[in-house]
C-alpha cells in the first residue's frame, strides 16, 4: 500500500465527508419542512485482503441511514383538515397522473407520507402541501359504517344534505307520584277524568287542568318541514292495592295534533297505550322499552309512524315535590342542510358539517405501518415508496394515532446538525493534510533520483 495507499484512503475519506456534508446540508435546508425525516450518515470501513500481520486501516465508504421511525414535534394548528400521527405509521396518498375534462385522473398507486397539511381543492379532494391526494376508506353515510377495505382518494361533495324524516323519538321522563296541576290546586285529585283516546276542542279546558306538561320536541316530515310536537301526561288512576284486581298508578300520554280544533274536532291524541307503575316507581306497562305512535300528524303535516323509545329504565314515577314531569327527549330527523366545512377528528374520521347542525362522517383515515420502516425509498415531496426491504404496508383501519388540527414538524435538530457540521469540517481538513503530506513524500522520493 504505502504512500499511494494512504493517498487513496485519504481521497475516500474526503469523498465520505463530502457525502456527510451533503446530508447535513439537506437536513438543515428542510428543518422547517412539515413531516421531514432527517438523513444520518454512516461510515463503513473497507479493508483490503491481506495477511494478519500486514492488515491496513483501509478506505471508508459513506452511506445514508433513514430516521423514518423518529417522530418530529406535533403542534396544534387552526386548520381543521390538518392532521398528524402521534405514533408510528404513515398517511396513504396518491399523486395525480393527469386531467381529463377538468377531472383529475389517478392510477391507483400508493405512496406514504407523514406530511399532513391537507387542504380541500376545487374538486373536493384533500391535498397536502406537496400535491399528494389523501386516500381513506369511504363511510356509508346512512349507517356510519366503513364500506370497503381498500383505501381510495376521498372526494367531498358540497351538495345539500337531504332531509331525514323522523322515525324515532328517544323519550325519557320521571312522572310525579302526585301531579300538581290546576285541578289539584283547586282541591281536586289531580286525576284526569276523561277516558277517550282523543280530546276534542270542547274538552280541552278540562284536559289541560287535569294534566301536566310532557315537554315538546321538533320533529321533521319527509320533506324536512319542522313539526313541533307538544306532549302532556294525564294520570288516570292512583294505586289501590285493596281493589280487586289491584290497581296500579296509571298514566296516559297525549300530543297536540290540531292546534286550531274547536267543538267536537280532535285536538289532543293519545300516543300509545296506558303506562302503569309499581310502588317502587318502575314502569310495568308497556313491557317493551318502546312504543309506536302511528301516523304522527300535527296540524295536517304527517311525520309518519314514529317509534317512541324509552330505553331500559327510561320511564319512572318517583315522588316529586313540584308535581311536574322531568323530561329528556331527542329525535333522529333533520331538515336539509348546506355544506359548511370539513374537519378530521382525533379518531381519523373525516367529518362534513352542514348548516342544519348535522355532522356526517364521510371517510376513515388509514395508517400504514411497515416492518422495516427505515428501508422505505424516499421520494420528492416527503413521500415514501415501499421496497422489497421494507415489506408491504399493513393498514390500520381504525386510524389509531391520528390527531386532528395538528401537523408534525421536521425531526431535524439544528444544534445537532451544527455539531455534526463542525466534526465533518475538521475531518475533511485532516484528510486534506494527509493528501498534502503524501504529495510531499512522493516529491521527496522523486528527488532522490536527481
Amino acid at each position: 500500500m504505502g504512500i499511494y495507499g494512504a493517498l487513496s484512503t485519504a481521497v475516500s475519506g474526503l469523498r465520505a465527508q463530502s457525502f456527510a456534508l451533503e446530508t447535513i446540508s439537506g437536513n438543515i435546508a428542510n428543518s422547517q419542512t412539515i413531516g421531514y425525516k432527517r438523513v444520518e450518515t454512516e461510515f463503513v470501513d473497507l479493508i483490503a485482503d491481506a495477511p494478519v500481520k500486514r492488515q491496513t486501516p483501509g478506505a471508508v465508504l459513506a452511506q445514508s441511514r433513514s430516521t423514518n421511525n423518529v417522530r418530529g414535534d406535533v403542534k396544534a394548528v387552526s386548520n381543521e383538515t390538518y392532521m398528524a400521527l402521534n405514533g408510528p405509521g404513515f398517511f396513504v396518498v396518491e399523486p395525480p397522473v393527469g386531467e381529463t375534462d377538468g377531472t383529475t385522473i389517478f392510477a391507483g398507486t400508493n405512496y406514504y407520507t407523514r406530511r399532513g397539511d391537507f387542504d380541500i381543492n376545487r374538486e373536493g379532494y384533500l391535498v397536502n402541501g406537496s400535491g399528494y391526494f389523501l386516500k381513506a376508506l369511504p363511510i356509508d353515510t346512512s349507517t356510519g359504517n366503513i364500506s370497503g377495505s381498500v383505501p381510495q382518494v376521498i372526494q367531498l361533495s358540497n351538495s345539500f344534505l337531504p332531509a331525514e324524516q323522523t322515525s324515532r323519538i328517544d323519550y325519557q321522563a320521571n312522572l310525579p307520584q302526585q301531579p300538581k296541576n290546576a285541578a289539584f290546586n283547586d282541591g281536586g285529585s289531580g286525576l284526569y277524568t276523561g277516558s277517550a283516546a282523543t280530546v276534542t276542542g270542547a274538552g280541552e279546558a278540562d284536559f289541560l287542568e287535569q294534566s301536566i306538561s310532557g315537554g315538546a320536541i321538533t320533529t321533521y316530515a319527509e320533506n324536512g318541514a319542522p313539526v313541533d310536537v307538544q306532549m302532556r301526561w294525564a294520570k288516570t288512576a292512583n294505586a289501590d292495592a285493596a281493589a280487586t284486581p289491584p290497581v296500579l298508578d296509571t298514566w296516559k300520554l297525549y300530543y297536540l295534533s290540531n292546534s286550531d280544533a274547536t267543538g267536537t274536532t280532535t285536538k289532543w291524541t293519545q300516543a300509545g297505550g296506558s303506562y302503569t307503575f309499581d310502588a317502587a316507581g318502575a314502569k310495568v306497562t308497556p313491557a317493551a322499552t318502546s312504543t309506536t305512535i302511528s301516523n304522527l300528524t300535527v296540524n295536517g303535516v304527517s311525520v309518519g309512524d314514529v317509534e317512541l323509545r324509552h330505553g331500559t329504565g327510561g320511564m319512572t314515577q318517583f315522588a316529586d315535590s313540584n308535581g311536574t314531569a322531568s323530561v329528556n327527549a331527542s329525535q333522529n330527523g333533520y331538515a336539509a342542510g348546506e355544506f359548511v366545512s370539513v374537519a378530521v377528528n382525533d379518531g381519523g374520521r373525516i367529518v362534513a358539517s352542514y348548516t342544519n347542525g348535522q355532522q356526517v362522517e364521510v371517510g376513515q383515515v388509514v395508517v400504514a405501518n411497515f416492518n422495516a420502516v427505515n428501508q422505505l425509498k424516499k421520494l420528492d415531496g416527503g413521500v415514501f415508496a415501499a421496497t422489497s426491504e421494507s415489506g408491504e404496508a399493513s393498514l390500520d383501519m381504525d386510524g389509531d394515532g391520528v390527531i386532528g388540527s395538528s401537523v408534525e414538524s421536521s425531526n431535524t435538530d439544528i444544534s445537532e446538525e451544527f455539531t455534526k457540521l463542525i466534526v465533518t469540517q475538521q475531518a475533511y481538513s485532516a484528510g486534506t493534510r494527509i493528501v498534502t503530506t503524501a504529495d510531499e513524500m512522493l516529491q521527496e522520493a522523486l528527488n532522490m533520483v536527481r
